[in-house]
């Protein structure tokens, strides 16, 4: 029996899993149910299912498989969230044919998502306890007005990728870039940020959160969207002014030096802060090879990925900015960020664009 509280008297956020796999079903109630967090409602086998059991008691976050009997998943989110929204966390097989719909999802109003393979899902989910348990506890917490059996694993620093920053970055140049990282709610925080920038805005390097089978239907997605370029981040791309470069899910990018430019490296390497790609690698590199040239940004999002990271930025000389609570969906990393001493300035979501171009400008 579930009781509505923990151990240390913390709140236990209701999970709704939607399925129609009972194998899925099975393996997700038994690892969220690990999380002291979280406590598993109910199981539904499809959305009809699933509206029955919202009627009889709300859920406070949704995980919702994508192709399902009688109704897809994408089709009952826009029900949802027209009719009563609640978080949902979309969960697709890692198939390149899904990657178009999870955009269509996102943009329908689904917090993250969580992928899973066609074979061996089981061992899968099992293996992916921590990710999928902080992805649904992320969730759980998301303002959409804003829009363990096994032990748990070493938490990295970004010193598994490189080490602490030196004194090797480039002497100031015309151009600065911009270093961006978000998580939970990022991806439509983004598209707002980018719809903000001019033709000729500076070059940015983004690092979002999610699986590596949607950043690139992400990238594509923002391209067509917002006014400058966006594609996905690949090994040795040059950072261009009018360009916005995602990093690549599942590699971690770097900002590298290349002649009197910058450049991106795309690597393999352990999680950093629970994640790969991780904003904490990104923003280190920036520190690294940039320092005063650059302006880091950190948006909505569970955790603290990047909060070390944008300190070592300002520490630099970059300069750094952070969004405010009011127009976070999860006011994780940037609070982190904040506490850290890395932020210099904590703004709205609707003015961080401008902010970011006075203080390359200036």
């Amino acid at each position: 029996m579930f009781q509505p509280h923990g151990k240390t008297g913390q709140r236990r956020y209701k999970v709704l899993i939607v399925d129609d796999s009972a194998v899925v079903r099975q393996t997700m109630a038994e690892l969220l149910a690990s999380d002291p967090a979280l406590e598993v409602m109910a199981t539904a086998s499809d959305p009809f299912v699933a509206a029955q059991r919202i009627k009889a008691e709300r859920p406070d976050v949704i995980t919702l498989d994508v192709e399902m009997p009688r109704m897809d998943g994408v089709t009952f989110l826009r029900k949802l969230m027209a009719q009563s929204p609640i978080p949902v966390v979309m969960c697709s097989s890692l198939v390149g044919a899904n990657t178009e719909t999870l955009a269509q999802a996102m943009a329908a109003g689904a917090v993250d998502i969580i992928c899973k393979p066609q074979i061996g899902i089981r061992g899968f989910l099992e293996e992916s306890r921590i990710t999928i348990c902080d992805t649904v506890r992320a969730a759980a917490q998301a303002r959409l007005s804003a829009l363990r059996p096994r032990p748990v694993e070493a938490k990295l620093s970004a010193d598994a990728i490189l080490p602490p920053p030196g004194s090797r970055a480039m002497a100031k140049t015309t151009d600065r870039v911009v270093a961006i990282g978000a998580s939970t709610g990022g991806t439509e925080a983004l598209r707002m940020l980018l719809h903000q920038m001019p033709l000729d805005c500076p070059p940015l390097i983004i690092v979002q959160h999610m699986p590596e089978t949607f950043t690139a239907a992400f990238a594509r997605r923002l391209d067509k969207e917002c006014p400058i370029t966006v594609r996905e981040a690949r090994n040795g791309d040059r950072l261009l002014r009018g360009h916005a470069l995602i990093a690549p899910g599942n590699r971690h990018s770097l900002l590298v030096r290349s002649g009197a430019t910058y450049a991106v490296e795309v690597r393999e390497g352990p999680l950093v802060s629970r994640h790969r790609p991780s904003v904490d690698v990104l923003f280190r590199s920036v520190a690294r090879n940039a320092g005063h040239n650059a302006v880091g940004v950190i948006m909505t999002g569970m955790g603290d990925d990047g909060a070390r990271g944008l300190k070592e930025m300002r520490d630099a000389g970059a300069r750094t900015l952070g969004q405010n609570e009011e127009s976070c969906v999860v006011y994780g990393m940037p609070k982190e960020a904040k506490k850290l001493g890395g932020v210099e300035e904590e703004l709205p979501l609707q003015r961080l664009g401008a902010a970011m171009l006075r203080l390359c400008h200036g």
